[in-house]
């Protein structure tokens, strides 16, 4: 029995259209290819806003995750794993993330999120997120990076039908959940 090919993953071009389409401003630098947040902070360091790492996580029952954070937040995955009542976590292979977010290594970002229809991926979003503008992630691919703000960015997220999980990281990385009623860090009631 074989199975059927999967759907190619969205493009840049395919992402840029949903942001037109949902009236999101954007805007994108292209600079040379960046693996890790510490290979990129020069880059960083001339774009403005909250520039982020983004995590590719499965736990030990097979379930996955993106989390995405601040560059600079520190994260302590095993309070995250307790927080979400999910098991240990360790980094999703290669495959897996080609499989479920269609990027490679390296081009980890929220925008992958479009290439995840069945939401086999649970994301899992840093409020620190909130307190920037713009907020700036890849747009599928490592040689570039897409400013958008981040209420455009909820309207994406909500616009592909889900809802993030949200978490706010004191310093030491230990995190606390947010309610999905309370609004954002930065808002003023």
């Amino acid at each position: 029995m074989t199975t059927p090919p999967h759907a190619a993953p969205a493009t840049e071009a395919d992402l840029f259209a949903l942001f037109d389409r949902l009236g999101i401003a954007h805007r994108t630098t292209e600079h040379r290819p960046v693996f890790t947040v510490e290979e990129g902070a020069d880059l960083k360091a001339q774009m403005p806003g909250g520039h982020s790492k983004n995590l590719f996580l499965k736990d030990k029952k097979g379930n996955l995750f993106l989390l995405c954070a601040l560059g600079d937040s520190v994260i302590d995955l095993n309070a995250v794993s307790k927080v979400l009542g999910s098991g240990r976590f360790s980094f999703g292979s290669a495959e897996r993330l080609m499989e479920n977010l269609g990027v490679t290594p390296g081009s980890v970002t929220i925008f992958a999120l479009i290439n995840d229809p069945e939401q086999r991926v649970t994301l899992v979003l840093d409020e620190g997120f909130f307190a920037h503008d713009p907020v700036n992630f890849h747009p599928l691919r490592n040689d570039a990076t897409t400013a958008i703000s981040p209420a455009d960015l909820l309207t994406f997220i909500r616009a592909l039908g889900r809802e993030p999980i949200r978490l706010r990281f004191d310093a030491e990385g230990q995190p606390s959940r947010i309610e999905p009623d309370a609004p954002p860090a930065h808002v003023q009631s």
